[in-house]
């Protein structure tokens, strides 16, 4: 059995995002108590609703930087802590969009089970700067830090970046992703909020073989159906919530909406 399901047992799982409130150093910061409590808010709706894990993110962060100081890795774990200890289902995280030493130390000291790296084995431009994938220096330290447990969702050409290969397919990034010790990969649409195609997905798919292929943005009830015959599951965010901008939470009944949907596809 593959890591993936050895963490989600159930056929097409659906892993809902607890977006946090921009962190200490961003205007917007207000209290930890009260970021605390909105991220067992949303967890609580998550595991209501029926989702099948969660993922903590920073991706309110703006603008983002490549690396977190102390000031996003301090409060980011203890939030996340919080989150494990009151979680039913499994945990997942990503700090920023690919500091992935925080993601898997970060992981390490609180006992979640994945993180996600928005960067693995493509070579990209962001507005925080150029990516260079490192993917055996991210299986390096893992080891280093005796984090081998904690698995590796990747994505592959994700969204909003500017790919620095021209001319590489997305299967490509697909088998290099596996190659280098992927325990999953993700597709994504070009923005958040927007999903996949169709198109994508089973190319995805297609280069993966059984190998477990997750949707990563835009997954809705009313395009459920038809990216999860393809996928083997889905991070969801902007779908749950009640709208688009850090200050809007998980709405249980939207879950619900979305599970209804994958419960029939299952």
């Amino acid at each position: 059995m593959s890591r993936f399901h050895s963490i989600f047992p159930n056929p097409k799982p659906v892993i809902g995002m607890i977006a946090l409130p921009p962190l200490p150093g961003y205007p917007e910061f207000t209290r930890m108590d009260a970021y605390i409590e909105r991220a067992l808010r949303d967890l609580r709706a998550l595991e209501d609703g029926g989702a099948d894990g969660v993922c903590v993110e920073n991706d309110y962060d703006h603008p983002h930087t490549l690396t977190g100081g102390p000031e996003i890795i301090a409060p980011f774990t203890r939030i996340a802590g919080e989150v494990m200890r009151q979680a039913r289902v499994p945990v997942g995280l990503e700090v920023l969009l690919n500091d992935w030493r925080a993601s898997l130390a970060i992981a390490l000291s609180t006992g979640a089970q994945f993180i996600r790296m928005d960067f693995f084995v493509d070579r990209a431009r962001i507005k925080a700067g150029i990516i260079e994938p490192e993917p055996e220096a991210a299986l390096a330290y893992r080891a280093r830090i005796r984090a081998e447990h904690v698995a590796l969702f990747t994505d592959v050409q994700v969204k909003y970046s500017e790919s620095l290969e021209p001319g590489k397919r997305l299967a490509e990034s697909v088998r290099q992703a596996i190659r280098h010790g992927a325990d999953a990969v993700i597709v994504t649409g070009r923005e958040t909020g927007q999903p996949p195609t169709l198109t994508d997905v089973q190319e995805a798919r297609e280069a993966a073989g059984a190998f477990p292929v997750l949707l990563g943005s835009g997954t809705a009830p009313d395009n459920a159906a038809t990216l999860l015959r393809v996928a083997d599951g889905a991070l969801v965010g902007t779908s749950l919530k009640d709208g688009s901008d850090w200050q809007h939470t998980v709405v249980p009944s939207r879950v619900r909406a979305l599970m209804d949907v994958v419960r029939a596809v299952r």
